[in-house]
């Protein structure tokens, strides 16, 4: 469940507003989100609602969201782009619905009891507090900004796209560090992906894949098995080279690790042709870096399986 802080700056009203800075205040609102990661766990439950508001307000003028809505479209979004929930679908969207009050942003049209499903289906509407909406409003340039803030704030680039593409957003969308205001807390080391591909020899741990193109390696990636955005660090034994194909579909939760450091697929992909059906081949392939060359480290391994891989590995 996502946990509270009293510490996210507010906006309460129309003059706190009107001296505000501009398009900075609105992005440092918004990127308080982040403090409700709590040592690595994903919590990503208010900014998808966040995430479902700004497409809502960037296609049709407001950011209302019925709870008719969010019991379906942010429910999805939570089981697509979410860690594994315990809590049944309407339960989990009902936390950031409700939950999103307390951080001075979100208002509801009557007071419900925190995460209680059964008055949000009375017809409970949420939006935007009045002040931030008109704000946004008044500069839809700065809709997308803060949309792709959110999202590169708590997804690999390689989900974010995805996840802009599912709330109605472009995700060729410019990246952060080219919009004014917006700033990263940590830096990633320029270093690093170098050292990755070097290490596991330029070529994907997975399948192996090497492809180069005047001398240049292509198609591969330095892949974090836990998220830079999520405080996992540069480090070789953070690190894999993965293919794009294999990096995507990692970063989504259909391949894993095992405790063993063997390949695991999920249960949820699925394919037809013999080249998609290539990846259930991957099922319990030992990883095999060269010598010298650390296998992920087990506590990020552990981290992943926990807060990224989805539904139940394939059987053996």
């Amino acid at each position: 469940m996502p946990c509270d802080s009293p510490s996210v700056p507010r906006l309460s009203d129309e003059d706190e507003l009107s001296t505000a800075t501009g398009a900075r205040d609105v992005l440092a609102v918004f990127s308080s989100l982040r403090q409700h990661q709590q040592n690595g766990q994903r919590s990503p439950h208010k900014p998808l609602l966040a995430l479902l508001a700004l497409g809502r307000l960037a296609a049709n003028g407001r950011s209302d969201v019925p709870w008719s809505v969010a019991e379906v479209e942010l429910a999805d979004l939570i089981a697509e782009f979410g860690p594994a929930s315990r809590t049944g679908r309407a339960q989990s969207a009902a936390y950031p619905f409700t939950r999103l009050r307390a951080d001075g942003i979100w208002t509801l049209d009557r007071d419900v009891v925190m995460d209680n499903v059964s008055p949000l289906r009375a017809g409970v509407t949420g939006r935007f507090e009045q002040a931030l909406e008109a704000r946004l409003r008044s500069e839809p340039a700065l809709i997308e900004t803060v949309a792709r803030v959110l999202v590169d704030s708590h997804f690999p680039s390689t989900v974010a796209g995805d996840v802009l593409s599912a709330v109605g957003f472009d995700p060729e969308a410019a990246a952060v560090g080219e919009h004014p205001g917006a700033s990263r807390s940590r830096r990633r080391s320029s270093a690093w992906r170098t050292a990755v591909l070097e290490a596991w020899d330029r070529q994907c741990a997975f399948c192996g894949f090497d492809g180069q193109a005047g001398g240049m390696t292509i198609g591969l990636d330095a892949a974090h098995v836990r998220w830079f955005a999520l405080d996992g660090p540069d480090e070789l034994n953070n690190g894999l080279a993965l293919c794009t194909l294999h990096h995507k579909l990692f970063d989504r939760g259909v391949l894993g690790l095992d405790d063993d450091a063997a390949v695991v697929v999920s249960q949820r992909f699925s394919a037809r042709t013999a080249t998609g059906r290539a990846v259930y081949e991957l099922h319990g392939l030992r990883l095999r870096p060269r010598p010298g060359t650390p296998l992920p480290a087990a506590p990020h391994m552990v981290w992943h399986r926990e807060q990224v891989f989805q539904g139940a590995p394939l059987a053996s």
